[in-house]
């Protein structure tokens, strides 16, 4: 059982994860983990990618209805992503529950990096906000959607920062379009990664309410993305 500060620092942390989340679509979710393990104190590295994968998802499903309310989602094009993802991540949340917990957290630093320097890498990209699902992008989404759930789940991560890149190699679609239905996979993926720890007992319920709770007002702020992205089409 844990202290009463430990779920006031899980608040505070799922407030950072919410606001990188909703702002970016990716790279907040990474560091949910990391939060978990060494500011809130969970001894367990399995419990704190279980726990984290559930409040993640929570919060970018709040991120999402904002999203959706400002027309910013491609639903048919990530549902097709998230659908494959699902699986993905099933297979991936398996591997990564039954891997060494030291060992996970060691892969996961050197993921941080790589992260870090995709972030940093980020370009503006136009986009054509008119895509849609088609016969030529279908069997795109579905392959990145299969690696990225699979790396997802495994980590226990939101893989926005696979997603959102991914959802534009394969569709082309403007950054902001991207970002908006890159939580559909976050979303999905962090549902199932969850799902497959709580079978094992793996997720600390009462600290994923304080997380979600800490990030629930974060997630659905976007005043600072609408200043950085235009506004785009929809569909």
């Amino acid at each position: 059982m844990l202290e009463t500060s430990q779920y006031i620092l899980g608040a505070f942390s799922g407030g950072l994860v919410g606001f990188v989340l909703g702002l970016v679509g990716g790279g907040g979710s990474i560091l949910a983990v990391p939060l978990m393990v060494y500011l809130v104190g969970v001894s367990n590295p399995h419990v704190a990618i279980g726990t984290s994968a559930f409040a993640v998802a929570a919060n970018a499903a709040t991120g999402l209805a904002s999203h959706a309310r400002h027309g910013h989602v491609k639903w048919r094009c990530a549902a097709v992503f998230a659908l494959a993802g699902i699986a993905g991540a099933a297979a991936g949340s398996t591997l990564g529950k039954n891997f060494d917990g030291q060992k996970l957290l060691f892969l996961f630093a050197l993921v941080m990096i790589a992260v870090g320097i995709l972030m940093l890498k980020r370009r503006g990209h136009a986009g054509d906000a008119g895509v849609r699902l088609g016969r030529e992008n279908a069997p795109k989404l579905v392959a990145y959607g299969l690696g990225a759930g699979l790396f997802s789940g495994f980590f226990g991560i939101g893989g926005g920062f696979l997603i959102v890149p991914g959802l534009i190699a394969a569709t082309g679609m403007p950054m902001l379009n991207a970002v908006g239905s890159s939580l559909v996979g976050v979303t999905s993926f962090g549902l199932t990664t969850a799902g497959n720890y709580a079978i094992s007992g793996l997720v600390d319920w009462p600290l994923a309410v304080a997380f979600i709770a800490g990030g629930w007002e974060a997630a659905s702020s976007e005043r600072a993305q609408l200043a950085i992205f235009p506004q785009s089409g929809t569909r």
